[in-house]
């Protein structure tokens, strides 16, 4: 009875300055620009709810005082998304806010098979497309908030099929962007960052994700698995600096659970919120969704019902980058020379991979997805082994280098450039365009001790 109590008193004094506000005894416009707002609100964090802890009680609290949708960030229920998990730890602090609780999951609700436990108590919510389903279920979908466009995504790769633009979830976002109309604005949440100046986190598995929503004008990604607050500048998906069209990127996993320290910090990185008032720095990120931009806020507990405001920003919606009505170099491109050469035998143990094209190419086509230039060793028993590699690519030369991580032993090898690759009006290679469909370059040499 005590807690609610002082919630009522807060409650009324929060009702108290609304109205002195609205009256101007507190005065300027700026002040009352908030409360004046109808635009929506979505409001959220990872890493949340354990059992053992309570610093998920404490965010939860402050979802009280925020109206709007809720967007989880994953690993929701600790340790292992249990059921027993969702309803005893979860269920009594962020379930409070279930009914408008848009979730995404994490690798913690993969502990259960199948995240039965996150897909049965979420029922339809968690995976919309899918009406029933509670195990195995997609876990990607998008809505609609306002003005913006929403996409939730599932960054447990290896449990949805792959997170390759080529995936199904990865044809599945590149068909929901394409067929949204009328939303100038759009925001992406999924669980595991792409950047991040934890010990954890740079998961390039998620590079896909990010190299379609850029390539679709994305403004906002959110992310959790990371226990701590950063925020990013607005980046390409090679985490280059790109205020014109970049995604600006949220690293928000302080639902509650426990906190990270931050380590090498990453280029780009703009703030990051360290534990300076004793009682950590969970909390959760406002964003306030305008038709043509945006207002943030990392809203961190303190003790009170209204948490303290941190990091306080705001920045207009730039929309998908603008489209060239000509192709530099009209049709698809083609590798027009490779090292080793086709057939090639006595290559060093030493020595890259390369491949040159007709035309200068997106290099974010070639660069980030680990599967668009490829090398495999051919096995005697007909298997192949993959190469682990660094893919680079040279704008000058319209050259791709693949430099293998060690030594390549004795064997036969084949490289293959594939369609994933593109030119920078966006055509895919056709390495034979005299055949349907567009063709993947590959060959072949040997390397000798």
């Amino acid at each position: 009875m005590k807690f609610m109590k002082l919630r009522v008193v807060w409650i009324l004094v929060g009702m108290g300055l609304a109205m002195l506000l609205s009256v101007g005894v507190l005065g300027s416009a700026q002040s009352v620009r908030a409360l004046d707002s109808t635009d929506p609100v979505l409001v959220g964090a990872g890493d949340i709810a354990s059992c053992s802890r309570t610093g998920d009680e404490a965010t939860a609290s402050l979802l009280e005082g925020i109206n709007g949708t809720v967007a989880t960030l994953g690993d929701n229920a600790y340790e292992s998304g249990t059921s027993a998990e969702f309803s005893g730890c979860y269920d009594p602090s962020w379930g409070r806010h279930k009914a408008r609780t848009m979730p995404s999951v994490g690798n913690h609700e993969y502990y259960t098979a199948g995240a039965s436990g996150y897909f049965g108590y979420f029922g339809n919510a968690a995976s919309p497309t899918e009406s029933g389903c509670t195990v195995n279920c997609k876990g990607y979908y998008s809505y609609d908030l306002g003005s913006w466009h929403v996409v939730v995504l599932n960054s447990n790769c290896a449990a949805v099929g792959g997170c390759e633009k080529t995936s199904t979830q990865g044809i599945w976002l590149r068909n929901d962007l394409a067929n949204t109309i009328n939303k100038q604005c759009t925001l992406a949440y999924f669980h595991h960052p792409r950047f991040s100046s934890s010990g954890i986190g740079n998961n390039s598995a998620v590079a896909p994700f990010w190299e379609v929503l850029y390539e679709a004008g994305a403004e906002v990604v959110l992310n959790g698995h990371a226990h701590n607050y950063e925020r990013f500048a607005p980046q390409n998906p090679d985490g280059q600096l790109d205020q014109a069209q970049g995604i600006r990127e949220f690293v928000v996993g302080t639902g509650g659970r426990s906190l990270n320290s931050f380590g090498t910090i990453r280029t780009n990185s703009e703030v990051r919120i360290t534990d300076d008032y004793g009682s950590g720095n969970f909390g959760v990120i406002k964003l306030t969704l305008h038709p043509t931009g945006y207002d943030w806020e990392f809203v961190q507990i303190d003790g009170t019902v209204d948490g303290t405001p941190r990091d306080p920003g705001s920045a207009s919606c730039h929309g998908a980058p603008p489209t060239s009505s000509t192709d530099p170099v009209p049709g698809p491109p083609t590798v027009i020379g490779t090292s080793p050469a086709n057939n090639t035998t006595g290559i060093a143990q030493t020595a890259n991979v390369t491949a040159t094209f007709s035309e200068e190419m997106k290099a974010s086509s070639i660069i980030t997805p680990a599967t668009t230039f490829k090398l495999v060793k051919l096995n005697s028993d007909g298997t192949t082994t993959k190469v682990t590699a660094n893919v680079s690519y040279d704008a000058a030369t319209k050259k791709a280098v693949l430099d293998p991580a060690s030594n390549l032993s004795s064997g036969t090898y084949k490289a293959t450039v594939t369609t994933g690759a593109q030119d920078l009006a966006g055509n895919a290679l056709d390495q034979k365009p005299n055949i349907a469909g567009n063709q993947s370059k590959s060959w072949k040499f040997t390397v000798v001790q």
